[in-house]
């Protein structure tokens, strides 16, 4: 789990085709590893990768097909500028918002602008998941974490202060770009749980009700 709050940017060192999937091997630039060991995750430009080798300047990960499916990771090649965050701990500042590492789908970037000292972004999302993105909700954009100012006919617009665009790579997104998109977990469960269909999969029931506890001084 992480929190949408970059702590470095990185950049891919090697990308290792490996009969199917992928093996990266990403330069992890100011980013502290001396407390990472293998098996550790690593959010990279949004998405959870697991830590499988540790070299002097980075790290190595594998990229499953599933990954592969759901992000533009296929098309990263050495240089490529990443977005880096280690999960975050039971300390950890809640700073941005419940991030999992579990991309939904591509963005893209559709239009750029100044808005005095910020950058103003409109980003097409995919139609299945624009319905989990609210205005002043929060979304996840390459591993950033983010409030939609506003919702566009295709997807959603963002405003990006000096400090988030010089601390991640947001500052070089341009019109054309492809960003990983993640919607609010919150948004995923609540739909679930709310589904019609679900009714035939709840417990069973155990004969507690308010009355019960009412009655049992668990509920005034």
């Amino acid at each position: 789990m992480f929190t949408g709050i970059i702590e470095a940017i990185g950049s891919v060192a090697a990308v290792k085709n490996q009969q199917g999937d992928l093996t990266l091997q990403i330069n992890s630039g100011a980013l502290d590893l001396s407390d990472v060991k293998l098996g550790d995750s690593i959010a990279t430009n949004g998405v959870c990768l697991t830590v499988v080798g540790l070299s002097g300047h980075g790290f190595i990960a594998d990229v499953s097909r599933e990954s592969l499916a759901h992000t533009h990771i296929g098309r990263w090649s050495a240089g490529t500028k990443v977005n880096l965050e280690k999960a975050m701990l039971p300390t950890t500042r809640m700073g941005g918002h419940l991030v999992t590492g579990h991309v939904d789908g591509v963005g893209i970037v559709k239009k750029r602008s100044a808005d005095a000292r910020s950058i103003r972004f409109t980003i097409e999302a995919p139609a299945a998941l624009r319905k989990y993105i609210a205005a002043k909700g929060s979304v996840t954009v390459d591993g950033v974490s983010l409030t939609a100012n506003a919702l566009s006919a295709d997807g959603f617009e963002l405003n990006i202060v000096p400090h988030t665009a010089q601390q991640t790579t947001l500052i070089g997104l341009q019109p054309g770009s492809e960003v990983h998109l993640e919607v609010d977990i919150i948004a995923r469960y609540l739909e679930q749980l709310l589904r019609p269909d679900n009714s035939a999969e709840q417990a069973p029931d155990t004969g507690i009700s308010q009355t019960f506890l009412a009655q049992n001084g668990f509920w005034k």
